[in-house]
């Protein structure tokens, strides 16, 4: 757990373990950054699940909270909509711009903290708010986070949110046995859970020297209360059996479409959840 740092302290480390992981990230083969470059019509495995639910984005002027490397950004910007990406990590927008450069995507690149979003691109900009997935965890408080959201939008603006489950996160590393154990906080806490972990989500032979990290989980109520609370009405909530990275190895398959989902009994645990939410005006 914590050991009483700061919060600024605590972003301090995640941005440099996210500033070192960003290039290893960009050449992995789960990123898929030549298929970018080779296909126009190439999206991303995340963007590329939840089309039956994002519906037409032609035309709208969207933001990408906590964008990093920019995969989903670019294939936002190929949906039509007019796309800037925001992340608090310089080395991950390095990758991001050359991303967008390679691809010929007009799409903005701003370094901010994202609870400094209004600040650094405006309030009321935007009509679509897009955050992917395993961003949410690195934020200590959804509420300032839904605020910003809140901020960000235009009156009748949406928010469109893929995010791994609370319960996913909440879950103890794979046992020997396949039973799911609960071990990390479910609910927000003032305190984060400190992970030091040697590599990274994505296949790779780069030995890292940063590797630690802060995280917070939120549960699901939390989140959906939040955006209530900050002026936004609930339009769609889709849990998920499935997660497009193998969270539990050992315990999972993949289907057709790249999804990872439990082995044994997949319908136990929500492994990501998709949500949709309106500005009130």
């Amino acid at each position: 757990m914590c050991d009483g740092l700061a919060v600024n302290d605590h972003r301090t480390v995640n941005r440099v373990t996210w500033d070192e992981r960003a290039p290893a990230h960009a050449a992995s083969p789960e990123y898929g950054v030549e298929r970018f470059v080779a296909d126009p019509e190439h999206l991303s495995e995340v963007v590329r699940f939840d089309l039956p639910r994002l519906g037409d984005v032609s035309g709208l002027r969207g933001v990408h909270l906590q964008c990093h490397i920019g995969t989903d950004t670019v294939s936002l910007h190929r949906l039509g909509a007019r796309m800037t990406g925001l992340d608090f990590s310089g080395a991950s927008l390095v990758q991001a711009r050359r991303l967008a450069e390679r691809t010929g995507a007009a799409v903005d690149f701003v370094q901010a903290d994202v609870y400094d979003a209004p600040q650094a691109l405006g309030e009321a900009e935007f009509d679509l708010v897009y955050t992917g997935v395993g961003a949410l965890c690195w934020l200590p408080e959804i509420r300032r986070w839904a605020e910003v959201v809140a901020a960000l939008l235009r009156p009748g603006g949406r928010l469109f949110l893929r995010e791994g489950h609370p319960m996913l996160w909440a879950l103890a590393d794979p046992r020997p046995d396949g039973l799911l154990a609960v071990e990390h906080p479910y609910f927000e806490r003032p305190e984060p859970t400190a992970w030091d972990e040697p590599g990274t989500y994505v296949e790779t032979d780069v030995t890292f020297t940063h590797t630690l990290s802060y995280e917070w989980n939120h549960g699901l109520g939390e989140v959906v209360t939040a955006l209530l609370d900050a002026g936004l009405d609930l339009t769609m909530l889709t849990e998920h059996d499935s997660a497009p990275w193998d969270a539990l190895p050992g315990q999972t398959v993949r289907d057709g479409h790249g999804e990872h989902r439990l082995r044994d009994r997949p319908w136990r645990l929500p492994q990501t959840y998709t949500l949709q939410a309106r500005k009130r005006g």
